[in-house]
C-alpha cells in the first residue's frame, strides 16, 4: 500500500485541487469507513481501488496506460487485477451512464468517492474544478440537463452551480452501500442550505 501510494502522489498532485491526492486521502477515509460495517468485503482491493481510481481519470488524460502500468506491477494474482479494474470503471458517473457496481468492494469505493463529491468537501471541490477550467460561478439562462450522453456530460462547459443539478443532488440516491447512504443524508442537505444561501446573497435577500 505505501508503495502505490508513493507511486500515485505525484500523478495526482499534477491535477487541480478537486483531484489531487487530499482527494485520495479522504476517499479512502470514506471506504474504511464503510468497510467497518462490510465484513465480507476485500479490505485490500477496495484500498488499492481507490488509490488507483483516478491517475487515468477522463477529466485530465485519454489514456488508461497509466492505470494498466500502476495495475501491472502490483504483487497480486490476476484475477484480482481484473477485479481492480473493474472497480474503477465502475466508479464515474459518466453523466448518469454509469457502470453496474457488481461487487460489494465496487459498492464501496463508489460510494466512498462519491461521498467526497458531496457536502462541504464536494462543494469546494466543484468551484477548485469549475475554476481551473475557467467556468462561470452559475448561470441563470442555463438549464440543467436531465439527459445526456457521456460525450455530451464531459464536453459542455456549464456553470458551477449547474453541476449540482446535474449530478451532485442526484448522488444521495444513488448510494449502493447502507453506510454511504447514511452518511450521504447530511452531506445533502448541507449543498441544499448552500444553494438556497447563494441564491439569497445573490438576490439580495440576505
Amino acid at each position: 500500500m505505501e508503495n502505490v501510494k508513493e507511486a500515485v502522489k505525484n500523478i495526482y498532485n499534477q491535477f487541480d485541487a478537486s483531484h489531487d491526492f487530499q482527494h485520495i486521502e479522504r476517499v479512502l477515509q470514506n471506504a474504511e469507513t464503510i468497510l467497518a460495517t462490510e465484513q465480507l468485503a476485500d479490505a485490500e482491493l477496495v484500498r488499492l481501488a481507490v488509490l488507483l481510481h483516478d491517475v487515468s481519470d477522463k477529466k485530465y488524460t485519454d489514456s488508461k496506460d497509466t492505470e494498466n502500468q500502476l495495475i501491472n506491477t502490483l504483487p497480486i494474482d490476476d484475477e484480482k487485477k481484473e477485479h481492480i479494474r473493474e472497480i474503477i470503471a465502475s466508479v464515474s458517473f459518466n453523466g448518469g451512464n454509469e457502470l453496474p457496481a457488481k461487487t460489494i468492494e465496487a459498492k464501496i469505493v463508489r460510494d466512498a468517492d462519491r461521498l467526497d463529491a458531496i457536502g462541504a468537501v464536494g462543494i469546494a471541490r466543484t468551484f477548485a474544478f469549475g475554476g481551473a477550467k475557467g467556468r462561470k460561478l452559475y448561470d441563470d439562462e442555463e438549464e440543467a440537463r436531465t439527459a445526456m450522453s457521456e460525450e455530451e456530460y464531459r464536453t459542455k462547459s456549464t456553470a458551477s452551480v449547474t453541476h449540482f443539478y446535474e449530478k451532485l443532488l442526484l448522488l444521495k440516491d444513488l448510494m449502493v452501500t447502507e453506510k454511504g447512504k447514511q452518511m450521504a443524508e447530511e452531506r445533502h442537505q448541507f449543498m441544499l442550505s448552500f444553494l438556497k444561501q447563494l441564491k439569497n446573497e445573490r438576490e439580495g435577500r440576505a
